[in-house]
């Protein structure tokens, strides 16, 4: 019980700095709950959790759709996600969490040392954004902070980039949860169950965030993150 409380409580936190920020719920959920289940749960869990905090995104910053941008991120991001999430099953688990480690580490360096980084407005860069944060979704549920630095170049509104975030998140969720369950990834039935308190916890962090969004700049929330995408980088690269 302990457990779905804990699960509840960082699925809000999550879910609103991960919206405020532009990391998205995965970034935050995953690296914190890889310390309590094993990778293949987590994966499918978080994916569960993410797919209906998107759908709270589309539905509650509904303003305006841009289509070439959700066709130019979506598309290569649904067949990058397939694969990322096939090697993400298939891979040995103590190995794929090493790498997670690594990555959260590289990342949270990158941010830190390049915190205004910006990419040039293009389509091919886009897709190769989609691709890029729709594989790493796949392999380490993790792409919203790839797919957040990609689609900064379009200088979107706030509201309208939370949509189109949103939006596109969905579509790579979809195909990526398909394919863990496919792969054999399974959930206890204690979390199955929970998954009934664990997507309103979701809704309501979304909502806080919807609250906050006018009123709050990003830049104070990131370093707090990349600090804990540091942390948690480094206890999962110690993982033996």
């Amino acid at each position: 019980m302990i457990e779905i409380v804990s699960v509840a409580f960082l699925t809000v936190l999550a879910s609103g700095v991960g919206t405020l920020t532009g990391f998205g719920t995965s970034t935050i959920l995953v690296p914190a709950l890889l310390i309590i289940f094993p990778l293949p749960q987590t994966l499918l869990l978080v994916g569960v959790i993410h797919w209906f905090g998107n759908v709270w995104k589309v539905w509650l910053f509904r303003s305006s759709l841009q289509w070439k941008i959700l066709l130019a991120f979506g598309v290569p991001g649904i067949a990058a996600s397939i694969a990322g999430a096939s090697l993400a099953i298939r891979a040995p688990q103590t190995r794929m969490t090493n790498m997670m480690g690594i990555f959260l580490v590289g990342y949270a360096l990158f941010l830190i040392l390049k915190p205004n980084f910006k990419l040039r407005q293009n389509i091919l860069i886009a897709s190769s954004g989609g691709a890029l944060s729709g594989f790493m979704a796949g392999i380490f549920g993790i792409g919203g902070a790839v797919r957040g630095a990609f689609l900064s170049m379009f200088d979107l509104p706030r509201e309208i980039y939370i949509f189109t975030a949103g939006a596109i998140a969905l579509a790579i969720d979809s195909a990526r949860l398909a394919t863990y369950w496919a792969e054999g990834a399974r959930l206890e039935t204690l979390l199955l169950g929970g998954l009934l308190l664990f997507v309103p916890a979701s809704f309501l962090g979304a909502k806080i965030a919807q609250r906050l969004a006018a009123g709050i700049p990003q830049k104070r929330f990131r370093p707090i993150v990349m600090a804990f995408l540091f942390l948690v980088g480094i206890r999962l690269l110690l993982v033996s």
